[in-house]
């Protein structure tokens, strides 16, 4: 699977939030300044190509929807992330937000608890 583009972030954030929606749907949706409908369906067709979404017809109307939902594909994401960037450490990643002071000691006392849950299970 690819990494999808900002705009196709964008796109699959709005149709997560919905579930379902017309392309006219997703462009309310997005921040402004709105992009063309125009621009926004050719967006979508393209990730309908690429496998992220999937459609209903209704006449010459489509109804699109995810085809992977947000867990898979930020599962994903992550993995691949951490796979280039921290050298497929998990202690590596944890260390970087600790430096960067974006994680406290509160919320890695709150990991540690996690994992520890997780092994007596």
């Amino acid at each position: 699977m690819e990494k999808l583009t900002n705009k196709e972030e964008d796109i699959m954030r709005v149709l997560w939030k919905l579930k379902k929606a017309f392309v006219k749907e997703v462009v309310a949706e997005l921040p402004h300044p709105k992009p063309h409908y125009n621009t926004i369906s050719t967006i979508i067709r393209n990730m309908e190509e690429k496998g992220f979404i999937k459609h209903q017809a209704y006449g010459k109307t489509h109804q699109y929807y995810p085809s992977i939902s947000k867990e898979e594909y930020r599962k994903t994401f992550m993995q691949k992330t951490i796979h280039h960037y921290f050298e497929n450490s998990y202690k590596n990643v944890v260390s970087f937000f600790a430096k960067e002071e974006k994680i406290s000691v509160d919320e890695l006392k709150e990991i540690i608890e996690i994992i520890e849950n997780n092994k007596n299970k």
